[in-house]
C-alpha cells in the first residue's frame, strides 16, 4: 500500500509517499480500506517531532479515517467486511489501509460522504468528552469557544448550540467570525481587535460563561478564569502559545471554578470505545438531521499531505482539511 511516512521531523516537505506492508488487524481490531482522512493539528506536532505516537502506534501520521471494513481481526462480532465506517486511531491514518480497533469505530452518518466522515472521529470525540463530559455543559448553558474557525471550534458550536447551550466564541478574522456565527455563535469576537473577556462580561449582564474550552493556553489562562461564572468550567485541550501561567489562586477559590483538561490519544481503547458510544447516541442523531454537520474546508490527494499541512500552518482554513484516497 502507499502510505505517507515523515522522512525527519521538519517542514511539511518531510511527508513523502512509501511502499508499506498492508497492516493486518490484531484480535478486537479491524482492517478499513481507508477512502479519506483528516488532518489535524496532532499530525503538525509529530511531522515536527515534538508529539511521538503512543507505544505500539504506528509511526504514519492520521488519527481519523473514514472508508470500509477489509477484513475482521478475532472477537470482532459488531461490524461485517463491507461496512461503511469512520474510526479515531492512534496513528496510521494517512495510507490506503489502517487497521483500527472495533470500539473506535462508528457507523458513516446517513448522507454524509466518505470525505465528511473522515472529518468526524477526532473533533467530535474530543468535544464530546471535553465539553459534555468534562466541562458538564447543560442546556441553558453558555460556553465560550476558542478557535471557534478550527475543526475543534466549528464543532463545539455546533453540538452546543444543538444542545440548547448560549455560545460565544474566539477568532482572529472577520471572515471566521462571520463563519462561527453562521454555524451557531451568538458573537464571535475577533480577538485582535477587542478583549473577549470585556465582550463576554457586556453581552452576559456581568455574569460570565459557564464553561470555556479552550486550546490557547499561556497567557489565556487567567483571561479565561475571568471570564467565567461562578461554578464556572474551565477546560483545557491545547497549549498552542504555551504550557506556563500565572494565576490568583483565590480567583479559583472565589468564584468555585473548576479546571480541567484531557489529551485523547493515548487513553485506552476501553475509554475511547466508552466515547464513540456516547458520540453515537448523543450526536449521531444530530448528524443525521442535518443539525450538526463536519466542515470541510479543502481536500488534498493523500499523495499531496506536504499541501495539506502547510494549509494547516497557514491558519486560513475555516473547519477541517483532509485527505483522499483513490
Amino acid at each position: 500500500m502507499i502510505a505517507i511516512e515523515i522522512r525527519e521531523p521538519g517542514e511539511p516537505d518531510v511527508l513523502v509517499p512509501a511502499e508499506r506492508p498492508r497492516p493486518s488487524p490484531g484480535s478486537g481490531e479491524v482492517l478499513i480500506k481507508v477512502g479519506a482522512a483528516g488532518v489535524n493539528r496532532p499530525d503538525v506536532f509529530q511531522r515536527r517531532g515534538r508529539y511521538p505516537p503512543p507505544p505500539g502506534a504506528s509511526d504514519i501520521p492520521g488519527l481519523e479515517i473514514a472508508g470500509t471494513i477489509e477484513a475482521l481481526g478475532a472477537d470482532v462480532r459488531d461490524w461485517r467486511v463491507g461496512d461503511p465506517v469512520c474510526a479515531l486511531v492512534a496513528g496510521g491514518g494517512y495510507a490506503e489501509y489502517c487497521t483500527a480497533p472495533a470500539p473506535q469505530c462508528l457507523p458513516v452518518p446517513r448522507g454524509l460522504d466518505v470525505a465528511a466522515a473522515a472529518a468526524i472521529p477526532e473533533t467530535f470525540f474530543t468535544v464530546w468528552t471535553n465539553v459534555f463530559e468534562r466541562g458538564r455543559l447543560q442546556a441553558g448553558e453558555s460556553i465560550l469557544v476558542h478557535g471557534g474557525s478550527s475543526g475543534i471550534g466549528t464543532t463545539a458550536i455546533q453540538i452546543a448550540r444543538a444542545r440548547g447551550a448560549r455560545v460565544f466564541a474566539t477568532a482572529r478574522t472577520a471572515e471566521k467570525c462571520a463563519a462561527c456565527e453562521r454555524l451557531g455563535a451568538e458573537r464571535c469576537i475577533n480577538y485582535r481587535e477587542a478583549d473577549f473577556v470585556d465582550v463576554v462580561n457586556k453581552l452576559t449582564g456581568g455574569r460570565g460563561v459557564d464553561v470555556v474550552l479552550d486550546m490557547v493556553g499561556a497567557e489565556y489562562f487567567p483571561r479565561n478564569l475571568d471570564v467565567l461564572a461562578v461554578e464556572g468550567r474551565l477546560v483545557e485541550i491545547a497549549t498552542l502559545h504555551g504550557v506556563k501561567a500565572e494565576l490568583n489562586i483565590q480567583t479559583i477559590m472565589h468564584r468555585r471554578l473548576t479546571v480541567t483538561g484531557s489529551t485523547l490519544r493515548a487513553r485506552p481503547v476501553a475509554e475511547k470505545g466508552a466515547i464513540a458510544r456516547a458520540v453515537r447516541e448523543h450526536v449521531w442523531p444530530l448528524v443525521e438531521s442535518g443539525a450538526v454537520k463536519p466542515v470541510v474546508f479543502k481536500t488534498f490527494p493523500l499523495r499531496d499531505a506536504a499541501s495539506a499541512h502547510r494549509l494547516m500552518e497557514s491558519g486560513d482554513h475555516i473547519g477541517k482539511i483532509v485527505l483522499t484516497i483513490g
